[in-house]
C-alpha cells in the first residue's frame, strides 16, 4: 500500500535533523548528584525521539490503521510479513523472509557495538469485530481447521509492529548516535504460542547475529496510555493446551439407555477439572483451567458417540504445572469410567507449549529507571505476575538477557469511568478491545526507541 509509506530517502532526511491488574504504585526514582548529567542525557534524547514522532506519526497512525483493517490468522501472515519487510529494507535493514514460516528478519549493522533485539509479533485472532471504528476489520478466513471465521488483531499486535517500525525508523535515521547491530524480527504465530519456537528452531540465533539482548512489549487495556508497567522478575505464566476426546456410544435422543452419552461425561468433566484449582491447588500459587471450547453433536435428538473439549492451563511454577496437567488425564478418566464409557484420548498439545516469562532483572532495573526519566514520575509501574502467556520467553530461555514491557493504550477518563461503574473496560481478545492510535504510538516507540539507545554503543 504505496500511500501508508513516505520514500525512504526523504523520511531519512526530515529525521536527521534531530541529533487494576496493572494499576499498581508507581516506581519511584532516587536520584543523586552523579545521575543530573545522565539525566540530562536521557531527557534531551527523549526530546529528539519526540519530535521523530511527530514527523513520522501521519505515516504511523496509517500504518496502523492498514494492519488493523487487514489481519491474518496465526500461520498465514503473508501480507503482513511483506508490509513489514518493506518498511525494513526503505530503512537499510537487510532483510530475510520466511524464518520460521512467515517470520522476517532485519539486520542493520552500525558498525563494533552491542547486538540488540526488537521483536515484534504479527497474527491476529480468530474474532468478528465489534468495535465498530471505520477502520475495524471485516475479514474473514478459513483456519486451520477449515472453518471459517472472522479475524481481528483483539490482542494489540497491529499497535506492537507499528511501534516496531515506528522504532527502526528512529534508530535509522539516529544511527550517528549509536553503534552496533539491530536485529528487528516479525514473529509469526505468537498466539498459537509456536512463532517464537519456529523462528529459533530455523536458526535466528544461528543465521543472524545473536543478540547481546532482546526488547520486546505488549498493549494491556488496564493501563492509560501514557504509561508503562513492568517485572524484575517472573511476569508471565506457563501456558498449555489441552485437547480432550471424550468416547462414548451413539444413539436416539429419545432412548438415552441405549446409549452412552459423552456430552454428560464432558460437563462431568468441565465441571470436576474446577476442583484443581480449588481443592487440590495452593491457594496461594495461582492456577487457571479454562474450558474455552466444548462441541458435541450435530442436532436436537441425537446423542453423538463423541464430545471434544480444548482446555487453557495457566501455571508460574513448572511443579504446579506437572500436577495440574497430571490431574487433567485423571479427571477425565475417572468421568469416562464412572459412566462405562471408553478411555478417553487426553493430548498435550506441546508445540503449543508456552514457558512462562521472567525478565532479566539487571536489564529490568536499568530500562524502568530510564522510563521514569523519560516519561515522568507515576507513569512507570512496577507489577506482579500476570496469567496471560508470551512465546517471547523462548528467547530468554535460550540464554539472552530479555526485557518485555506493558504498553498502556486507553484513555485515562475510561479507565475512571468503568471504576465507577461506567462501561467495564474490554479485555485483550476481546471483540470490543482496541488501542488509541496516536498517544500509544508515541510511548511505545518513545520507550521502545530509549531502551534500545541505552543498550548500545555510544548510547545514552
Amino acid at each position: 500500500m504505496p500511500c501508508l509509506y513516505f520514500v525512504a530517502n526523504r523520511r531519512l532526511l526530515a529525521l536527521a535533523g534531530f541529533a487494576a491488574v496493572l494499576l499498581c504504585p508507581p516506581l519511584a526514582s532516587a536520584q543523586t548528584a552523579d545521575d543530573v548529567p545522565v539525566l540530562k542525557a536521557v531527557k534531551n534524547r527523549a526530546d529528539q525521539i519526540k519530535a521523530g514522532i511527530e514527523t513520522e506519526l501521519p505515516s504511523l497512525e496509517q500504518l496502523y490503521m492498514h494492519l488493523h483493517s487487514h489481519p491474518e490468522l496465526s500461520y498465514q501472515e503473508e501480507k503482513t510479513s511483506a508490509t513489514l519487510a518493506k518498511e525494513l529494507k526503505g530503512l537499510g535493514f537487510e532483510v530475510a523472509t520466511k524464518v520460521g514460516g512467515h517470520g522476517i528478519v532485519g539486520v542493520l549493522r552500525n558498525g563494533n557495538g552491542p547486538t540488540v533485539m526488537i521483536r515484534t509479533d504479527m497474527d491476529g485472532l480468530p474474532v468478528v469485530e465489534k468495535t465498530n471504528l471505520v477502520y475495524g476489520s471485516k475479514v474473514r478466513a478459513r483456519d486451520r481447521d477449515g472453518k471459517d471465521v472472522g479475524v481481528m488483531h483483539a490482542c494489540g499486535h497491529d499497535m506492537h509492529m507499528t511501534c516496531w517500525v515506528g522504532t527502526a525508523r528512529m534508530l535509522a535515521a539516529q544511527r550517528k548516535q549509536w553503534k552496533g547491530t539491530l536485529v528487528f524480527i516479525g514473529q509469526p504465530a505468537e498466539e498459537v504460542g509456536a512463532g517464537a519456537r519456529l523462528m529459533l528452531e530455523d536458526g535466528l540465533f544461528k543465521r543472524f547475529p545473536r543478540p547481546d539482548y532482546c526488547l520486546g512489549l505488549h498493549c494491556i487495556p488496564q493501563l492509560p496510555h501514557g504509561h508503562v508497567s513492568y517485572s524484575e522478575g517472573l511476569l508471565l505464566a506457563n501456558v498449555d493446551s489441552v485437547d480432550i476426546t471424550v468416547l462414548g456410544r451413539g444413539g436416539h435422543g429419545s432412548a438415552p439407555h441405549q446409549t452412552i452419552d459423552p456430552i454428560v461425561i464432558g460437563a462431568r468433566i468441565v465441571l470436576d477439572l474446577q476442583t484443581l484449582v480449588s481443592r487440590e491447588n495452593n491457594p496461594f500459587e495461582p492456577v487457571v483451567v479454562t474450558v474455552g471450547s466444548f462441541q458435541g453433536g450435530t442436532v436436537h435428538n441425537i446423542i453423538p458417540s463423541e464430545a471434544k473439549l480444548q482446555l487453557t492451563v495457566r501455571t508460574l511454577k513448572d511443579d504446579v504445572r506437572k500436577k495440574v496437567l497430571e490431574g487433567i488425564t485423571r479427571i477425565a478418566r475417572s468421568a469416562a469410567q464412572a459412566a462405562n464409557a471408553p478411555e478417553p484420548i487426553v493430548k498435550l498439545r506441546e508445540e503449543s507449549y508456552t514457558p512462562a516469562l521472567t525478565n532479566t532483572a539487571p536489564l529490568a532495573r536499568k530500562t524502568a529507571k530510564l522510563f521514569t526519566e523519560a516519561l515522568g514520575e507515576g507513569k512507570v509501574h512496577e507489577q506482579g505476575p500476570i496469567l496471560g502467556g508470551e512465546d517471547f520467553s523462548r528467547y530468554g530461555l535460550a540464554g539472552v538477557p530479555i526485557f518485555f514491557y506493558f504498553l498502556g493504550t486507553v484513555p485515562a477518563e475510561r479507565i475512571a469511568d468503568a471504576k465507577k461503574g461506567g462501561d467495564p473496560l474490554p479485555g485483550l481478545h476481546s471483540d470490543l478491545y482496541y488501542p488509541t492510535p496516536a498517544p500509544s504510538i508515541r510511548t511505545g516507540v518513545l520507550t521502545m526507541s530509549l531502551a534500545a539507545l541505552n543498550l548500545l554503543g555510544q548510547g545514552l
